[in-house]
Parts: structure tokens; C-alpha cells; sequence
């Protein structure tokens, strides 16, 4: 089996035909039901993981040239995905919730490809339009996630999540031996808390700064639930809020996992050591690195979170945490905490030699 070259970076075609394909077929499935939703789901739910599985490794050293080079189309494709979401998000309620002639099955799938590729491809572009310095492509970022009614991310993720990543202090850092479940409800309750903190405290230092940003988000989810009411009435607002928490629970197994149990030293000052690559999982399966626009490559966007995602680095397995599985496979994982602590466990011990809790040593 040829496996892709680890000498060279994925080329753009590559990013954009892995992210973007899904989102026809949505849009097909939405409108004709049949095998383009069948298509649709076993793309999001089966093929990702059996091409890692083939095609399992590659790194990609990159030039620093490519980084200037690429950021046009690394920003045209972010862009085009987020245009996507906003569009296909009512589409999709209309065609679960509305009279759109789909079968009670059809419906089915279309609710889990759909939210699919909500979580797994237009939160990573979400994720590194928040991180573009135009205020333009933020806002866009933003918008993706006050439509998934999780606007708090886009300053909780920039505000808290980079500066105190791998600490008590960052609510989305998932500790040693704590399931899932558990560590979503913290992380939702904590990101919303710390993110207006946050924020309260950074307009206090800047004169003229206009609407509070939990405002906006507040108003564009509230807004975002009129049109899903207005598109097929309760069963629309029902259907949107239950897309939206299938994507968020995405988002918090990304979280969850790519941070699970690493943890920065204190020094004796009390301060905490400078981020750095050993405090983030990541993994080198080249589909789905493709797919989620690099978001497996952690690390890198922890050390430098300005780095377009094309240029993003994939560090030697002896620099940073490295997981065996796609991120997708990871995050199915974990969802069975037993399983995932099971699984962790010794790839965790490398990084964390002392457990942090009895959990985590249980069989």
C-alpha cells in the first residue's frame, strides 16, 4: 500500500477534497434522501477511520516559506467551510424537522452526517478563524459556533483555554482518570464561566469597545432559534438544538482527548512553565489530519496558535504525546471510560509517570 510522502506537506487540494466533499452530499441527502445520505454518513462515520487505518502514518516537516505561501488558500478554504455550516445548518433542521418528504430513517442519518461534519470539519475551521488576526474572518468563526449555540468558545478557547492549557486553571484540560461525561460537564460550565470572566476583565481595559461579545453570542443563539422556529416550528427548534449538541460534544471530545491527563510543572515562584509540545496529544493519520484541516497536529498550534493550518508541524514522538488512533477513533474511544482509561493508560505513563488519581490506575 503507498503510503504518502512524510517528506512533503499535504498539498491544499488535499485539505480542501477531504473537507469539503461531505457537504454536497448533505446537501444532496437533504434534498433527494436515498444514497446520498448513506453516502454522506458512511464518508463521516467509516471511511475516515478505515483510510487512516490503510493508510496509517505520515509526517510532514515544512518549509517556513510555506507558511506565507499557503495562507490565501488556507484562508479561502476556512471561509468556504464556515459559508457551508451556516447554510447547511438550517438546511439540515428543515429537512429533519419539515416537510421534506424524508423517511423516519433518512432523517436519521441526515441528523448524524450532519453533525458529523458540524463537529469534525466546521468547528476546526471555526477554530482557526478565531485565531485570524482580520476581524472579519473571527467574526465568521464566531458565528459557526453561535450557530452551533456555542458562541462562548470563540473567548473562552483564545482567552483561557491557550493561556492556563494543561493546568487546574483551564477548564477544557481533562485530568488524569476523569471519564468523559464528567469532564463535559465541567468544561461547558467552566468555558462559560471563565470565557466572561475573561472578557468582562479585557473590556475593562479598553475604552469604546462596544457590545459585550456573550451579548452577541447570546442574541445570535436566540436568533439562530427563531429561524430554526420559523423554519418548521417546535420540531425545528428541537431538531437545531439537538444538531448543536451533537457538534458540541464533538468539540468537548477534542478537547477531552487532546489534552487528557498532561500537565505543566510549577515552578517555585508559583508560575507555571511556558506551553510547550509535550502538553498536547496528537496524531499523524493522514486522512483525517486532512479532513479536520490538521487539528490532530496539537502541539504545534499550542506553540504557535497563529500558524495557518497547512504549515502546521507534526512533532517527533519524542518531543511530544503521540496517540496510536485517528483523533475520530480517539474520541469514540472515550466515550466508554473504562475502555479509554484501559487504553490510555501506558501511552499516558510515558508523559505522566505518577497517576494522578486511584481512577486511573483501576483495571
Amino acid at each position: 500500500m503507498m503510503r504518502p510522502d512524510p517528506t512533503h506537506p499535504l498539498p491544499p487540494a488535499a485539505f480542501a477534497l477531504a473537507s469539503l466533499l461531505p457537504l454536497p452530499l448533505i446537501g444532496l441527502g437533504a434534498l433527494q434522501g436515498g444514497a446520498w445520505l448513506w453516502a454522506a454518513f458512511l464518508y463521516m462515520a467509516v471511511l475516515t477511520i478505515l483510510l487512516d487505518q490503510l493508510i496509517p502514518m505520515t509526517a510532514s516537516p515544512v518549509e517556513a516559506t510555506m507558511e506565507k505561501a499557503e495562507f490565501p488558500a488556507a484562508d479561502l478554504l476556512l471561509v468556504s467551510v464556515a459559508l457551508g455550516q451556516l447554510a447547511a445548518l438550517p438546511v439540515a433542521v428543515w429537512a429533519i424537522a419539515g416537510d421534506s418528504g424524508l423517511a423516519t430513517g433518512e432523517r436519521v442519518l441526515l441528523f448524524f452526517a450532519a453533525g458529523f461534519w458540524f463537529g469534525q470539519v466546521a468547528h476546526p475551521a471555526a477554530h482557526e478563524l478565531i485565531h485570524r488576526p482580520k476581524r472579519e474572518l473571527f467574526r465568521l468563526g464566531a458565528a459557526v459556533y453561535v450557530s452551533l449555540l456555542f458562541g462562548q468558545h470563540a473567548s473562552a478557547h483564545r482567552l483561557v483555554h491557550h493561556r492556563h492549557v494543561a493546568s487546574p486553571l483551564d477548564p477544557n484540560t481533562a485530568r488524569a482518570g476523569e471519564g468523559f461525561y464528567r469532564f463535559a460537564q465541567r468544561a461547558w460550565r467552566g468555558s462559560f464561566a471563565e470565557g466572561l470572566r475573561a472578557e468582562t476583565a479585557r473590556r475593562a481595559q479598553v475604552q469604546g469597545s462596544g457590545l459585550h461579545p456573550y451579548t452577541v453570542y447570546l442574541a445570535g443563539s436566540l436568533a439562530a432559534l427563531l429561524l430554526a422556529l420559523a423554519i418548521a416550528g417546535l420540531p425545528g427548534v428541537l431538531v437545531w438544538v439537538g444538531l448543536a449538541m451533537h457538534a458540541q460534544s464533538q468539540i468537548l471530545l477534542s478537547d477531552y482527548v487532546q489534552h487528557y491527563g498532561l500537565t505543566r510543572t510549577r515552578h517555585p515562584d508559583g508560575r507555571l512553565e511556558p506551553v510547550g509540545l509535550r502538553h498536547s496529544w496528537n496524531t499523524a493519520h493522514w486522512f483525517s489530519s486532512a479532513m479536520m484541516l490538521n487539528a490532530p497536529r496539537h502541539s504545534d498550534h499550542h506553540a504557535n496558535p497563529s500558524r495557518p493550518f497547512p504549515a502546521l508541524r507534526l512533532p517527533d514522538e519524542e518531543e511530544a504525546p503521540r496517540l496510536p488512533w485517528p483523533l475520530p477513533l480517539a474520541c469514540a474511544m472515550a466515550l466508554m471510560p473504562s475502555l479509554w482509561r484501559r487504553a490510555i493508560r501506558p501511552y499516558l505513563a510515558r508523559w505522566r509517570p505518577a497517576p494522578a488519581s486511584p481512577q486511573d490506575t483501576a483495571p
